[in-house]
């Protein structure tokens, strides 16, 4: 017998209850989580955007540009290069895009594609390069709406509080704005020192340390006059409403053993002298790191660490388009015995900062959410946190097996939840995507007969997870 089902519409598949395959899930999402406030503790929105609140020219700009997740499956499709970062023009972009979803399925990009489209604009079609003008047209006349500015769209998906990722030169003059302006949504710095660590990068380090000088007003001749312009730094960003700090890298650092001076080697480096930096990063990276997390501590603040990541791994494609661009991977770095010892080291002084770490290889996670376990803390609830899946993880299968390791190994009714690490305004969907995974996962426990049947209190653990331990752990 031939299906009444319309497969170009949406609504067979993206429903008010996808994802949600039982009476108790739908019952959990919502009664309990689906109209809670979002506050997306880490994020890469452009602060200037959301200071701005100019119109999008067209969905290209907002939905396309910078999506490295987008970028990798064209290219695994063939797509040239001119119709993903380079100058096709953005309906050309668009239709390329089109052609690529039907593509991606089983991917999570099919999944956030059609709930992006859904919500906000209220398409309801499946995309394809049939619709691919008719849809661009749509959207990119609604995007010229009210409440379709960056403002209006962090309305629409109530979101409280967005935690911005910020270099510690930046003069933080576009959060100012914000704050200035009286907008419900607090947008709030994070401070990510990330390029202060990289020693063995030559002329671009010394670039950046320059730069640094001038935004902190401090000579920086040598590794205290380092430290003391970062300090510099932490506490203007803290008076600007920062309270999170941010670091990418493959693990984390350890101590050198090496009888050379750290300081020595930064002052050879000042002065253009590349040979002993890369030998010497990781336990230069190592001093000045834990000297950050001393003042987080101190200041109160929470510290993140995303790790695993292998970057850059295209060599002739890193010439061509520079970093950031769809060509890093999952690492296999040793996690645990530098996690231990960094983390010891910390707490031996009694200022280990509030933690969230989150890991990129899953080979890791009973690792990373064992390692959380040791380190805990009297009266602060969660204060070592396995963090949320991310990258290549943010999917069905990489969540789920976060929260069950989390769950088997630590405290999930401590977790502090989902964030969209994303640079769209769109990507709000994200957390109505964990938000259904969670509640269906708790649910099947409960079909299982693994956790009691009381909906009020399983809806009160996911009411936390969700937004109310956030709240608390940030104190924003």
């Amino acid at each position: 017998m031939a299906s009444l089902v319309n497969k170009t519409d949406m609504a067979y598949f993206i429903h008010d209850n996808f994802l949600l395959h039982t009476d108790v899930a739908q019952r959990l999402y919502h009664d309990y989580a689906k109209a809670l406030p979002i506050i997306d503790y880490h994020s890469h929105l452009p602060p200037d955007t959301v200071a701005a609140d100019s119109y999008f020219d067209n969905i290209t700009h907002i939905w396309l540009a910078g999506d490295h997740y987008k970028w990798r499956a064209q290219r695994a499709l063939g797509i040239p290069e001119k119709y993903i970062t380079g100058d096709a023009d953005d309906r050309e972009k668009f239709r390329k895009w089109a052609e690529t979803v039907p593509y991606t399925l089983r991917n999570p990009l099919y999944h956030w594609t059609h709930m992006e489209l859904k919500n906000p604009f209220g398409v309801t079609e499946l995309l394809g390069p049939d619709n691919a003008d008719a849809i661009f047209d749509n959207t990119s006349a609604r995007l010229q709406t009210p409440g379709f500015s960056p403002r209006g769209l962090l309305r629409h998906f109530n979101v409280e509080m967005v935690g911005t990722t910020d270099d510690p030169t930046d003069d933080l003059n576009h959060h100012r704005i914000i704050a200035q302006s009286g907008f419900e949504t607090k947008v709030l710095p994070s401070f990510r020192p990330d390029k202060v660590f990289q020693l063995s990068k030559g002329d671009q380090y010394r670039h950046y340390i320059r730069k640094l000088e001038a935004s902190s007003g401090v000579a920086i001749v040598d590794l205290d006059t380092l430290l003391d312009a970062l300090w510099k730094r932490l506490y203007y960003f803290h008076a600007h409403g920062c309270r999170i700090a941010d670091h990418g890298l493959s693990h984390l650092p350890e101590a050198g053993t090496s009888a050379v001076s750290l300081d020595e080697v930064f002052k050879q480096v000042l002065d253009g002298n590349d040979r002993l930096a890369a030998e010497h990063e990781e336990a230069f990276t190592y001093v000045v790191l834990s000297e950050l997390c001393k003042l987080y501590h101190d200041k109160g603040w929470v510290q993140q660490f995303h790790l695993g990541p292998l970057r850059n791994t295209n060599n002739r494609k890193l010439r061509e388009l520079g970093p950031d661009t769809g060509y890093d991977s999952i690492g296999d770095f040793r996690q645990a015995v530098s996690m231990q010892r960094f983390f010891n080291a910390l707490e031996e002084e009694d200022r280990l900062a509030k933690t969230i770490v989150y890991n990129l290889n899953p080979s890791d996670n009973a690792v990373f959410a064992a390692m959380m376990g040791n380190f805990q803390a009297e009266g602060i609830k969660g204060k070592m946190q396995f963090g949320s899946g991310w990258w290549f993880l943010d999917q069905l299968d990489g969540m789920t097996q976060q929260l069950n390791t989390l769950s088997n190994i630590g405290l999930i009714s401590c977790f502090v939840g989902m964030l969209t690490d994303s640079r769209s305004f769109l990507s709000y969907s994200r957390h109505d995507y964990f938000r259904r995974l969670l509640c269906s996962l708790f649910a099947e426990d409960i079909n299982r007969g693994l956790i009691p049947d009381d909906i009020q209190w399983t809806g009160k653990i996911i009411q936390d997870i969700c937004y109310h331990n956030a709240k608390g752990y940030f104190e924003y």
